[in-house]
């Protein structure tokens, strides 16, 4: 069930990918005026195309970016979009099977996925949160706010302990390191 379902979905992904490729050189083609942009054929591709582009045409303008690059970023997406599924879908076929052999065993398989979880998700959230403050999100940014509450409860302990270093905070850093050498010895341990 799970591997017909990745195929399925692979080749959905190849299948958007090959329609947002062909997309966008059609769209480059009348931008480039290698079709007339008068045309009846620049007319289809554009009704056919601009629902994608447009939005994302706008978006760039916003961010001060040339429009004209639309058709690549739609690519771009496209594949990032579709590795995105795929590795999620890969994730909850695991995790599905991780659960169904947890409640075929012992209480110890099911106290080790939730150890192995809870872990799994502290390191996200130490993860996001770093990142999220490389790119300027404040703490008190809506969507940094949940993974702020989620991991200073561990890294304001660590920095009061570990020395400074200028401007950098390497407390991170040692929490993610923290948290793989116990999460290796509790999963040994059960």
């Amino acid at each position: 069930m799970t591997a017909d379902l990745l195929v399925f979905l692979r080749a959905l992904v190849f299948a958007a990918a090959v329609l947002a490729a062909a997309a966008a050189l059609a769209a480059i083609a009348v931008q480039k005026r290698t079709l007339n942009p008068f045309g009846r054929p620049a007319r289809v591709i554009r009704r056919l195309t601009d629902p994608l582009l447009l939005p994302i045409e706008h978006r760039l303008l916003r961010t001060g970016l040339n429009p004209q690059h639309a058709p690549w970023w739609l690519v771009g997406m496209t594949f990032f979009g579709g590795i995105l599924v795929l590795s999620l879908a890969g994730w909850v076929g695991v995790q599905v099977y991780a659960v169904r052999a947890a409640a075929q065993h012992s209480g110890s398989s099911v106290a080790y996925l939730l150890v192995d979880w809870t872990l799994g998700l502290l390191g996200i959230a130490l993860v996001v949160r770093v990142l999220g403050s490389w790119m300027g999100a404040s703490a008190y940014t809506p969507w940094m706010r949940p993974f702020v509450l989620a991991t200073e409860w561990f890294l304001a302990p660590l920095r009061r302990l570990l020395p400074s270093f200028a401007m950098f905070d390497i407390s991170p850093l040692v929490a993610w390191f923290v948290i793989q050498l116990v999460r290796s010895a509790l999963l040994r341990s059960l």
